[in-house]
């Protein structure tokens, strides 16, 4: 399925278009994959709306991953032929630890060619072993979703005991809450959401307490991570906020229709007392590697709605206007 042209997402439209293309052959260091499945990621809807876009067209997109190694080209020796491996967000980089903000970074799907396809060729660094005991469409979200909230859990600085909270409970933060959980069981977990479902949906999963948006916790948030497109939860976590805490935005963009919100701060409000705020830039090999190893010892599932290739025109447009419970999964192959 292959992106041809920038434009925005309107309802009833389809972004991608299938087309045959040849094969790809792995070049020194690297495997070719059989992609089995792959998940829909917001970050798509960036490339086709031109706010992340891809240097050159057409690209293949998606970069959630999970195929078998079914070719190797020179040199390449680190997975056995039949292997399942797992490629993110990181294509290629230069391989140090800021390798996320290195010049050499690559992202699948954008920069080349990704998983909305049935083969894709990867450096074999940067294809990574699955753990045990999940399928290949419950595997998928980790690989991004699942991997950016780890790095942006690790940017908050929590201590244990402080609260964390979560601004949109789409398909990254469904799987930093029960990593937070986990690492962190006296802080209390709080989620803001729009959408009243996804409110439910957390309270089930274990948050601690749900509100709107512009709802205020019962104790100020030592972190919030924030996942969502839009400006106003920016604003709304900055007041939540005890003082020294931290705002980590985990947007690749964000998108500018409310973007006049910010005329709202108030530095005394929203910034005063040594609040701090970071972005989530990317993320590196060793994110992926990291979370994985969590997701399989604690165990991590991720909630999925699973559709095939053929309709990820549909799960796009879908994961664009309606709320999602969990992440959307593309089924490729067998």
């Amino acid at each position: 399925m292959r992106l041809e042209r920038i434009a925005p997402l309107e309802r009833g439209t389809d972004p991608l278009v299938a087309r045959e293309v040849p094969t790809p052959e792995p070049g020194p260091g690297e495997v070719r994959l059989r992609v089995l499945a792959c998940g829909v990621c917001h970050t798509e809807l960036d490339e086709i709306e031109g706010r992340a876009a891809p240097p050159t067209l057409p690209v293949t997109p998606g970069h959630e991953v999970v195929g078998r190694v079914e070719a190797r080209g020179e040199g390449a020796n680190r997975h056995e032929l039949g292997a399942r491996v797992g490629v993110g967000w990181i294509h290629h980089s230069d391989g140090s630890k800021a390798e996320n903000l290195s010049p050499a970074f690559r992202a699948t799907g954008r920069d080349v060619d990704g998983g909305y396809a049935e083969a894709m060729t990867v450096p074999e660094a940067y294809a990574h072993p699955l753990p045990d005991g999940l399928s290949d469409e419950e595997a998928a979200p980790l690989l991004c979703a699942g991997a950016v909230g780890y790095r942006a859990l690790r940017l908050c600085s929590l201590r244990d005991g402080e609260p964390l909270g979560l601004t949109g409970f789409g398909g990254s933060a469904h799987l930093v809450l029960p990593l937070a959980r986990h690492l962190y069981p006296a802080s209390p977990i709080y989620v803001f959401a729009r959408d009243a479902s996804a409110r439910e949906f957390a309270l089930a999963q274990g948050a601690t307490w749900a509100g709107d948006t512009h709802d205020r916790p019962p104790r100020p948030a030592g972190a919030i991570i924030d996942t969502t497109p839009a400006w106003r939860p920016v604003v709304e976590a900055l007041a939540s906020l005890a003082p020294g805490g931290r705002l980590v935005i985990n947007a690749i963009r964000k998108e500018d229709g409310d973007k006049a919100c910010l005329q709202e701060l108030d530095y005394g409000t929203h910034l005063w007392q040594e609040k701090q705020v970071r972005s989530v830039a990317n993320l590196c090999g060793a994110d992926i590697e990291a979370f994985l190893r969590w997701a399989g010892r604690i165990p991590i599932r991720p909630t999925i709605e699973v559709v095939p290739l053929a309709e990820a025109n549909r799960a796009l447009r879908e994961l664009r206007f309606e709320p999602v419970r969990g992440a959307k999964v593309l089924r490729v192959s067998r």
